[in-house]
């Protein structure tokens, strides 16, 4: 039987989207266990959906996607215990996974050049999650340290060899 918290962030995307108009199914996809909690992919069947609409819930940069994301993460995890928390990745035509693959591509510039120089990297432009992602993805090679400066909306990555 799927996770009770899970299925109730599913329902609660469906909601959502049918009270913004866009009545769309959602599907559970890549539950995985990490070190914290439990993540879980919502992803938004985009079959029946136009390609404006499409676009006007991805939004600018991701905007409006990683709205929905943050939303559905603070939302659904009120009341939850430390450790029971669920994470949700909100995914719409295969945003996510480009996104992905471009974060890592940066990461692996930023960690080439460090490498090379010596000298601290600045990755700039990244929304919260991304900063995260790209601290989870460099945090597994030895060499390496992440740190975030700066404030919102000009909060940076930082990527410098470990001492």
């Amino acid at each position: 039987m799927m996770d009770e918290q899970i299925q109730r962030g599913k329902k609660w995307l469906e909601t959502l989207l049918t009270l913004m108009g866009v009545p769309a199914s959602v599907t559970i996809g890549r539950v995985e266990q990490e070190e914290r909690a439990i993540s879980c992919w919502l992803t938004i069947d985009e079959t029946k959906l136009t390609p404006t609409v499409i676009e006007n819930l991805i939004g600018k940069k991701g905007e409006t996607i990683d709205a929905l994301q943050y939303l559905a993460n603070v939302l659904l995890n009120i009341g939850v215990l430390d450790g029971e928390e669920r994470f949700f990745t909100v995914e719409l035509n295969g945003y996510r996974i480009r996104r992905q693959a471009e974060l890592m591509a940066i990461a692996q510039k930023a960690a080439d050049r460090v490498r090379i120089t010596g000298m601290p990297e600045e990755i700039r432009y990244l929304s919260s999650v991304e900063r995260r992602q790209v601290h989870s993805f460099l945090e597994k090679s030895g060499d390496l340290a992440t740190e975030s400066e700066g404030n919102e909306p000009d909060r940076r990555l930082i990527v410098k060899l470990r001492r």
